[in-house]
């Protein structure tokens, strides 16, 4: 799929897209003609940011692959970082590889990409080093998988069990409720571009996290605080449907 030339776009036009989220951030969708239609991996662009991914398996390694191709400096972790160079090969020259303590400390936003059970000793073992970052948590909770924590989870909601999993940190709830397969098959698609639900309840990493969204092909649609994470928690009647963001606010009555 063909994506159009946006090398020209501007300070100023990321600066706009800032303010508009910001200004519709109870229930985010962006009108066609603020959203990047396709993105420069050639060279850093303005806005540009380091990330640290704390597990680069099926969808920690998708959504970094856009994001390394929309020009931000990837950092991808895992306990076993020589596995991962097939991965920043295909990512390009501002990739490398590390363990997840060094994804923790390098990344000005970092995203956590493990299975839930795993979550708890995230927390515990980088939480200090992500104190005041942002941080984007796209795990979810499978009894069957991951126990009783998992059960746990979700009654109180994810977004509610990963904030005190992750105290101290700017948490947002994103990419949880979206395939990897579709991640690879659908970023950047022609038209209405599928809808990616983003919660959180700082209102400036819920900005970052939305810039991020379009930044790998996606519409992010704003549901609310993380307390409203789970209207999009796996299990729910949105959950890896690829709706678009009129399907999805429609879905969740958004309004």
């Amino acid at each position: 799929m063909s994506e159009p030339d946006t090398k020209g776009e501007s300070k100023q036009s990321r600066r706009d897209f800032l303010l508009t989220a910001s200004a519709t951030a109870t229930g985010l969708v962006l009108a066609p003609a603020l959203l990047p239609r396709g993105l420069d991996a050639s060279a850093a662009r303005p806005g540009t940011m380091r990330i640290g991914i704390i597990g680069s398996g099926l969808i920690g390694g998708a959504v970094g692959l856009q994001w390394a191709r929309a020009g931000h400096e990837i950092l991808f972790s895992s306990r076993h970082p020589e596995e991962l160079m097939d991965l920043v090969q295909r990512a390009g020259s501002r990739t490398r590889a590390g363990l997840p303590a060094e994804a923790a400390e390098f990344g000005d936003v970092v995203f956590v990409a493990v299975p839930y059970a795993a979550l708890p000793q995230v927390g515990r073992d980088y939480a200090p080093l992500m104190q005041g970052k942002v941080v984007i948590d796209c795990g979810n909770p499978y009894p069957r998988r991951d126990g009783p924590m998992a059960a746990e989870a979700l009654e109180k909601g994810t977004g509610v069990a990963s904030a005190e999993f992750l105290p101290g940190v700017r948490l947002v709830r994103a990419f949880n409720a979206i395939g990897s397969r579709s991640v690879d098959r659908e970023a950047h698609r022609e038209g209405e571009k599928v809808a990616i639900p983003i919660a959180g309840d700082d209102e400036e990493a819920v900005r970052i996290a939305s810039e991020l969204v379009v930044d790998a092909g996606f519409d992010p649609v704003v549901v609310g605080g993380l307390s409203r994470a789970r209207e999009f928690d796996q299990g729910s009647a949105v959950y890896v449907r690829d709706m678009t963001a009129a399907e999805l606010r429609e879905a969740l009555g958004l309004g």
